[in-house]
């Protein structure tokens, strides 16, 4: 029995071995055959990981190509735990640097979880700052190489990760439009809040390969789009030094000025108070009580005064109500639902016409017209311009305005006469321009906006004007424009440019107060004027927010108009009316 049960375990045992010897020399084969350097290729091939790559944020220029936004590199700085020799020095090393917190960069490396392998100290350094502390850490460690002991000072484990940043090389030109981005890579106001997800583009998920020798084969992301804007770099520059010099001259708290093609709606240049270097986001606190002050233009809406005065004369031209010829005795106020309206200067101002009542900007007048007109066709031509309606200019965050009408439950019919001189409605500068560019474009109105075009796979794609409809008739539109031009010359004087015949009206404002009264000792002043008045090519909103030196727009916001319509005329380069005159009959 005893033979029988060894020669059974002596085959078991055979078995077994002749098995683990055919493994092993399968193995080998595995190892030197030709199919294992495929198996290897393989395994090597499927090494590596999968991330989120992010595309380099689009570009914007202005319409002449001048950069306005675009990108950096920047540095993220952090270590790698295991590595890291001394942390004193690490965090004595960025505190010296970049002005770092010492105590904070210390916590973050001395205070990580076991899990943790890798911790980020500072990002957005900058490449000279970055290349500073790397020739630092090279440096300790050739002196580090030739001594020995402890103490030693060493940025070992300190690594720099590279990548993209806003840039805004213009830093406070043109910041009320283009808004900035954070660095979580988020738009906040103005273009790069409107256009964020173009600008932005599509983040896509790559395989990397562990591999250093086949990074070629990492997929390329394409950048955002880049978008060309209507603006004039050196036109906007001009427009807001025009603008913070009119600030000190009439003492004005802040103040808006807006150049707009009234052909297409093109913005040339959009300047407001305050403003923010896109370059120091840290100060946006410290200069903005609230967002609608970023941009006052498209974000805060204020009762403009008399320059609504010619959206009521086009209504009622265009109605037929009166014509530039209709006389009217002006008594100096006039009775109307238990309230009483005077006139500006509170005085009787006798016979007028049509255009004498713009001319003095008579707010009787108007009243007297608004009424005749009556509530309906009143409140249908200012919506058909557009009143109490945001324009859909392509900016973020832009207020409508609000325009009371019947039926509201804080309308009262003594607002139907307040509202043809522009009181007791709210509306920002851009929707009196959207409204004005019909009087201007001979009946059509057109949609403001700043984009020009986008370049998108190196194909530049250019965007049409559009019509916002056609509140008056052409007809109409060419009457006003030749009424406001003769205007112009007595109640606007200081508003003429030599050598251009131009439109324009003031607009003075009294201040609603939180009583529900009016201030008469604080007004917003207003101009709004085109030319040359037979090819319009630039429209210009001024708005100076409580002047001091004077509370008149005549003095204040008509002289500010003159100086950016003689810029805008320089820097556009249109002729004089009678050079332009000229070379059009020769043609």
């Amino acid at each position: 029995m005893r033979r029988e049960y060894a020669w059974r375990s002596t085959t078991i045992v055979s078995i077994f071995a002749l098995i683990g010897i055919a493994i092993i020399v399968q193995m080998v084969r595995i190892q030197i055959s030709p199919e294992a350097a495929d198996f290897r290729d393989l395994v090597q091939r499927n090494k590596g990981w999968v991330e989120t790559v992010f595309p380099a944020r689009g570009e914007i220029y202005d319409r002449n190509g001048n950069l306005i936004a675009g990108n950096q590199t920047v540095f993220e700085i952090g270590v790698t735990l295991e590595q890291v020799e001394n942390p004193q020095s690490i965090a004595e090393t960025l505190t010296t640097i970049l002005d770092a917190d010492y105590v904070n960069i210390l916590d973050k490396i001395n205070n990580v979880t076991e899990e943790q392998i890798y911790v980020m100290l500072v990002d957005y350094v900058s490449v000279e700052d970055a290349q500073e502390i790397e020739r630092i850490k090279l440096a300790l460690e050739e002196e580090n190489a030739e001594k020995t002991g402890e103490g030693l000072r060493s940025l070992a484990g300190l690594h720099f990760r590279e990548h993209l940043a806003r840039s805004y090389p213009e830093k406070s030109i043109a910041s009320n439009i283009i808004g900035f981005v954070n660095q979580s890579e988020r738009g906040f106001f103005g273009i790069e809040e409107k256009y964020n997800d173009l600008l932005a583009g599509n983040p896509v998920q790559v395989w990397i390969p562990a591999d250093p020798n086949r990074v070629e084969e990492v997929p390329h992301v394409p950048d955002g789009t880049t978008l060309i804007l209507t603006i004039d770099r050196e036109l906007q520059a001009a427009t807001e030094n025009i603008l913070d010099r009119s600030l000190y001259d009439y003492g004005a708290e802040a103040g808006t000025i807006v150049i707009m093609n009234p052909r297409n709606g093109e913005i040339l240049a959009m300047a407001s108070t305050p403003r923010l270097n896109l370059t120091d986001l840290s100060d946006y606190n410290l200069i903005f009580d609230s967002a609608s002050e970023f941009n006052r233009a498209v974000n805060m809406p204020y009762e403009p005064g008399s320059v609504f005065k010619i959206l009521t004369m086009a209504a009622a031209l265009d109605l037929g109500v009166v014509t530039p010829n209709t006389t009217y005795n002006d008594t100096g106020f006039y009775e109307i639902g238990g309230a009483t309206i005077r006139n500006w200067d509170n005085n009787a101002w006798g016979l007028q016409d049509m255009t004498g009542c713009l001319r003095h900007s008579l707010n009787v007048c108007l009243a007297r017209i608004a009424v005749q007109m009556g509530t309906d066709d009143f409140y249908g031509y200012m919506n058909r311009f557009g009143i109490g309606h945001p324009t859909g200019i392509d900016l973020s965050g832009e207020a409508g305005g609000r325009l009371r009408v019947p039926g509201d439950s804080d309308w009262y019919s003594v607002d139907l006469a307040t509202n043809s001189f522009g009181q007791g409605v709210t509306a920002t500068p851009i929707q009196l321009m959207m409204a004005a560019s019909s009087i201007a474009n001979e009946g059509t109105m057109v949609t403001p906006h700043l984009l020009y075009g986008m370049v998108r796979d190196n194909k530049q794609y250019n965007f049409p004007p559009q019509d916002a409809g056609r509140p008056i008739s052409r007809e109409t539109a060419i009457v006003l424009n030749e009424m406001l031009a003769n205007s112009l010359n007595v109640e606007g004087s200081q508003a003429t440019l030599p050598d251009y015949r131009l439109v324009g009206k003031t607009g003075t404002a009294e201040i609603p107060t939180e009583y529900g009264s009016y201030s008469n000792a604080q007004t917003n002043a207003s101009f709004i004027g085109w030319g040359p008045v037979d090819d319009p090519q630039f429209m210009i909103y001024v708005w100076l927010e409580k002047p001091t030196l004077s509370i008149w727009a005549s003095y204040t916001a008509a002289p500010v108009f003159a100086d950016v319509a003689e810029i805008t005329t320089q820097i556009l380069n249109i002729p004089p009316d009678l050079i332009r005159l000229q070379y059009a009959a020769g043609q």
